[in-house]
């Protein structure tokens, strides 16, 4: 017990050793900065997006490899899709049927109103003769009942008819579900990215929601770094950046904050003297703009570590050294 005390007693002492240590480097590092810009260490990142199955079943291909660019929309593996060509034959085959039985309720529906129409007319003739007494009344009711059995008939073939047709709309729906659920067995890129890994090989019997792919979303590269209280109040949405990578220093890239955290990070519980408030810091990301990963998009790499420099104050000129410069586009 004592031990485990003991434990997390040295853990705690060396995380706060270690964000000091950080936060003496940041102040060195700022004391090089122009008032009014400030920076902070971190490695491009990209979002992670999953290319999942929706239904189990068998992986038929693996089109795409790892470190493959795709585009959105692009093919990527495909499932079996055997069983769901039978139910889609089968759904279809149901609509057919459907269908003629509609076909067949209309016709109906035709016949019945031509005797219903007949009938009407052998009734609107006897009914002045048996009022002048030319025709015996048992006629004119003979003419009625006849006239309201065609109409009886008619109701029930119309009956009929709404009842394919909503048969028809089920057999159609069923169709609709089979073709969508055929569709979704073609795994498809959702986002303009690189293949990060390959989960899954052709065989593999996954489940729902099995992960065979994941990519990196390279339509939103960017950057997290934390900087001091002092400087996140000051700092708004859509400042101005910049990127410099470790391994080529050579090149500035510009860039923009799109994230500013609501809440400070490594923070004591209870902060009491204004040395300490100091050391309040704030996580932002600093974004690069899409027309510039797109035309290096072939340059692009994550986990690479490099300094995110931010503009607090708009009226802050760059420095020289901290002008764009970018490498030539690759195709």
């Amino acid at each position: 017990m004592k031990r485990s005390r003991v434990i997390r007693v040295i853990a705690g002492l060396l995380l706060i050793v270690g964000l000091l240590i950080a936060w003496q480097w940041w102040q060195g590092q700022q004391a090089t900065l122009p008032e009014g810009i400030v920076s902070g260490n971190g490695r491009i990142e990209a979002v992670q997006v999953h290319v999942a199955t929706k239904y189990p079943g068998k992986i038929e291909s693996v089109i795409a490899q790892e470190g493959d660019m795709v585009e959105r929309g692009a093919v990527l593996a495909t499932m079996d899709t055997d069983e769901l060509e039978a139910s889609h034959a089968e759904a279809e085959a149901r609509l057919a049927q459907a269908e003629e039985t509609k076909a067949e309720a209309d016709a109906a529906i035709i016949q019945r109103q031509s005797v219903l129409t007949l009938a009407e007319q052998e009734l609107a003739r006897i009914l002045p003769l048996a009022e002048r007494g030319s025709v015996a009344q048992r006629q004119a009711d003979q003419a009625k009942s006849e006239r309201d059995s065609a109409q009886a008939a008619l109701e029930v073939a119309q009956a009929h008819a709404r009842t394919a047709q909503k048969a028809i709309d089920a057999a159609r729906a069923a169709v609709q579900r089979v073709e969508t659920q055929l569709d979704e067995c073609i795994l498809k890129a959702a986002v303009t990215g690189r293949v990060l890994y390959r989960l899954a090989e052709p065989g593999e019997m996954m489940g729902a929601g099995g992960r065979v792919l994941t990519l990196l979303d390279l339509d939103d590269i960017y950057m997290e770094i934390f900087i001091p209280a002092r400087d996140a109040t000051r700092l708004a949405i859509g400042a101005e950046a910049r990127i410099v990578i470790d391994a080529l220093p050579e090149y500035v890239i510009p860039a923009e904050v799109s994230f500013v955290a609501p809440e400070a990070q490594f923070t004591p519980k209870q902060v009491e003297t204004q040395s300490e408030r100091d050391k309040l810091m704030f996580r932002i990301k600093v974004r690069i703009p899409q027309e510039i990963v797109a035309d290096h998009m072939a340059s692009v790499k994550t986990g690479v570590r490099g300094v995110a420099y931010v503009r607090v104050q708009s009226d802050t000129p760059w420095p020289e050294y901290l002008l764009p410069r970018l490498p030539e586009s690759k195709p």
